[in-house]
C-alpha cells in the first residue's frame, strides 16, 4: 500500500485523536521524540509525521500532535486530508491565526467549507472588518447551527458597523424558529442597548428571560444589570434572588448583588461587538459541552476567548470540557488565565488544586489549596476542597479540621451543605471515632433526606457493626433504589448480606454490582469472595485473580493473593474492604 493510499484510509482516525485535543487521561510524559531529519522524499516524511502523530495522540501529547500533523503537512502540502487535520488541529488548540492561514488555503480548494469561513468571520469580527465577516457568513450555510451561528455573528458584524437596525432584522429571522427565539431576543437585548433603544432593548430581555424556563446566568446578568441601570433596581435583587433560590449561589452574580448592595454604578455585560460576538460563541460553546459535543464545544469557545480574552465563563467552561476529557494539564492552564481580580478566580484557585490531586500531585495540590484558605479564610469550597484532599491521602484528622472550619464558617447550614458533614462523617469513621462519625452522617440526612451515599454509608457502617440492623439494611435498600446505576452502593448492599451471612443474596447483588463496575478491583474481591461462601469455588477463584489484575491498593492485593493461595475458611470473614463508597463516587480504600 503506498503512503497516499495510509494517509487516506488513516485521515479520519486522526481527526478524532488530534482535533479533540486529547480526549483520553494523561498517562505520564510522552516517549516519543521526534526523530532527526533523514533525507526522504516527500510521501515518505509526510506518512512519517503522521504516524508519529498518531503516536503522539495515543500518548495524550495534544501539542507535540498538532505540531506532527503540521509538519506532515509541510512534506506532503497538496495533501487536502492532511491541509484540512492541521486546520482543525489548530483550531482546537487555539491558534486562530494559524487556523485562518490554513482556513484561506482551504477555501481556495473548498470555498463552501463552514468551519473555515467561521473562523475568518471571528477573525474579521476581531480585526473589525465587519463588512468581511459578513461577507464570509453570508453562502452556504446549511443546518440549524451553522444558521443559528452565522446569523448571530452577523447580527453582531452589523453591530459593529453601528447598522442597528439591520442587526435586529437579521436577528429577528431567527424569531421563526421557536427554539431559537430566546437566542434572537437575547442578543436583540444586547444590541439594542448598545444603540440606545432602551425600550427596545429592555423589551427584548425581559422576553429572553421570561421565556427561558430555568434562565441560564448570563441571561440572568444581563438583564439584572439592564433593569439597575435603568434604577430598576428591585427588579434587578429579585431576578437575582430567584435564580440563587432555583440554582444556588453563583460567583458572577454573588459580585453583581455585592455591588447593587454597595449602590456602586453597575455596567453593561457587553460593550462592543467583539464582546457580543464572543458571547453568541459562548452560548454555542456551552451548549456544545452540556449536549455532549465536546470538539464542538471546544471550537467555539476557543474562538470566543479569542475575540474576549477576558470572558471568564468562557474560559472556565473550556477549562471543563478538559477535566471531563482528563485532560488536567489543559485544564489547570486555562484555570491560571483567570485574572485575580475576577469573581470566578476564588472557584479557578480551588479546580487547580483539585486537578492536581486528579493528576496524583497531592503535595502540590495541598500546597495550592491551603494558599487558597490562607488568601480567603472563610472560603467555604477552598476548604471543604482541602479537606477532600486529605480524605484521599487518609490525612483523616487534617480532612477532619479542614471540613470543621468551613461548617464553622457556613453558620446555619442548609441543603447545598450536606456534603460537609458527610465527608467529615466519613473521616471520623475511618478515625474509628465512630459516634462523630454516626452523628455527622445523620445530619447530612437532616439537610438532604434520601440522599443515596449518605444513606449507603450510615445503613452500611450500621450493618458491618451489627447495630441497628433492619434500619440500617433499609437504608442501604433504599439508597439502591434511588442510585441503581451506582455500582458501588449496589457493592454496598451486595457486601452487607455477605455481612449477615445471606450470601446467595449476596451473589445476586455483587454480580450486579461487576456489571455496572466491571474494572473496579474491590467489587471484584467481594464477587469472589461471595462465590466462595456459596461453594462456587473456580469462579471465586477467577474473580481474585481479576482483582489483582485490577491493580488494587497494596494491602488489598496482598489479601487478594493470600485467598487466591489458600481461599477462604469457611468459618471466617472475608478479609476485604468493607468501606461504603464516598459521595463523589470513588471507592474509599482500606482496611
Amino acid at each position: 500500500m503506498s503512503n497516499a493510499v495510509f494517509l487516506r484510509l488513516s485521515v479520519a482516525a486522526l481527526a478524532l485523536l488530534v482535533a479533540a485535543e486529547g480526549a483520553f487521561a494523561n498517562t505520564g510524559k510522552p516517549s516519543m521524540r521526534r526523530p532527526a531529519p533523514m533525507a526522504l522524499d516527500s510521501a515518505d516524511t509526510s506518512a512519517g509525521a503522521f504516524l508519529a502523530a498518531v503516536g503522539a495522540s495515543a500518548q495524550r501529547d495534544t501539542s507535540a500532535a498538532a505540531k506532527l500533523i503540521s509538519e506532515a503537512l509541510r512534506a506532503d502540502p497538496n495533501s487536502p486530508e492532511l491541509l484540512e487535520r492541521a486546520f482543525e488541529a489548530q483550531l482546537a488548540q487555539g491558534d486562530i491565526a494559524e487556523a485562518s492561514r490554513l482556513a484561506r488555503r482551504i477555501l481556495q480548494r473548498e470555498p463552501s467549507n463552514s468551519i473555515a469561513r467561521l473562523t475568518l468571520a471571528v477573525e474579521a469580527i476581531g480585526g473589525r472588518q465587519y463588512q468581511s465577516a459578513r461577507d464570509r457568513l453570508a453562502p452556504g450555510v446549511r443546518g440549524r447551527a451553522a444558521e443559528l451561528t452565522a446569523t448571530l455573528l452577523t447580527a453582531w458584524a452589523y453591530a459593529g458597523s453601528q447598522q442597528w437596525g439591520k442587526a435586529l432584522e437579521t436577528l429577528d429571522k431567527l424569531r421563526q424558529n421557536n427554539g431559537l427565539a430566546i437566542f434572537a431576543d437575547y442578543h436583540a437585548g444586547l444590541i439594542a442597548d448598545l444603540a440606545g433603544r432602551s425600550d427596545e432593548a429592555e423589551k427584548r430581555l425581559k422576553t429572553a428571560y421570561e421565556a427561558a424556563n430555568r434562565a441560564p446566568v448570563r441571561l440572568v446578568e444581563a438583564y439584572a444589570r439592564f433593569e439597575a441601570r435603568k434604577g430598576n433596581v428591585a427588579e434587578a435583587k429579585t431576578a437575582i434572588a430567584t435564580f440563587e433560590q432555583r440554582v444556588g449561589r453563583h460567583p458572577s452574580i454573588r459580585a453583581l448583588s455585592l455591588e447593587l448592595d454597595a449602590g456602586k454604578p453597575v455596567g453593561r455585560m457587553v460593550g462592543s461587538a467583539q464582546q457580543g460576538a464572543a458571547e453568541a460563541l459562548f452560548g454555542l460553546g456551552g451548549e456544545g459541552s452540556r449536549t455532549g459535543d465536546e470538539l464542538a464545544g471546544i471550537v467555539y469557545l476557543r474562538l470566543a476567548r479569542y475575540l474576549d480574552p477576558k470572558h471568564d465563563l468562557a474560559t472556565v467552561t473550556l477549562a471543563d470540557i478538559y477535566e471531563r476529557l482528563k485532560r488536567h494539564d489543559h485544564a489547570i492552564e486555562l484555570y491560571q488565565q483567570i485574572d485575580p481580580s475576577s469573581p470566578l478566580a476564588p472557584s479557578a484557585d480551588v479546580q487547580i488544586g483539585l486537578n492536581l490531586e486528579t493528576m496524583e500531585k497531592p503535595d502540590e495540590a495541598i500546597t495550592r489549596l491551603k494558599q487558597a484558605v490562607d488568601r480567603r479564610p472563610d472560603d467555604v469550597e477552598a476548604l471543604s476542597a482541602l479537606g477532600n484532599v486529605y480524605r484521599a491521602q487518609k490525612k483523616y484528622r487534617e480532612a477532619v479540621d479542614s471540613f470543621s472550619k468551613a461548617i464553622d464558617r457556613v453558620g446555619k447550614p442548609e441543603r447545598p451543605n450536606w456534603t460537609l458533614f458527610y465527608f467529615r462523617g466519613s473521616s471520623y469513621e475511618r478515625l474509628k471515632e465512630w459516634p462523630k462519625g454516626e452523628a455527622d452522617l445523620k445530619k447530612a440526612l437532616e439537610l438532604f433526606p434520601d440522599q443515596p451515599q449518605a444513606l449507603n454509608y450510615l445503613g452500611y457502617t450500621w450493618v458491618d457493626l451489627k447495630i441497628n440492623l433492619d434500619e440500617g439494611m433499609k437504608m442501604v435498600q433504599r439508597a439502591v433504589e434511588l442510585a441503581p446505576r451506582d455500582g458501588y452502593i449496589v457493592d454496598s448492599l451486595g457486601w452487607a448480606h455477605y455481612r449477615l451471612g445471606q450470601y446467595e443474596d449476596a451473589v445476586r447483588d455483587l454480580e450486579r454490582a461487576v456489571l455496572l463496575r466491571p474494572s473496579d478491583p474491590t467489587i471484584n474481591d467481594h464477587l469472589g469472595d461471595a462465590y466462595w461462601k456459596v461453594g462456587r469455588k473456580l469462579e471465586a477463584h477467577f474473580q481474585w485473580n481479576h482483582a489483582r489484575d485490577l491493580k488494587p491498593e497494596p494491602e488489598d492485593l496482598a489479601k487478594i493473593l493470600v485467598k487466591i493461595e489458600n481461599g477462604l475458611e469457611d468459618d471466617a470473614p472475608a478479609a476485604a474492604v468493607t468501606t461504603p463508597p464516598s459521595a463523589d463516587g470513588e471507592k474509599e480504600k482500606g482496611g
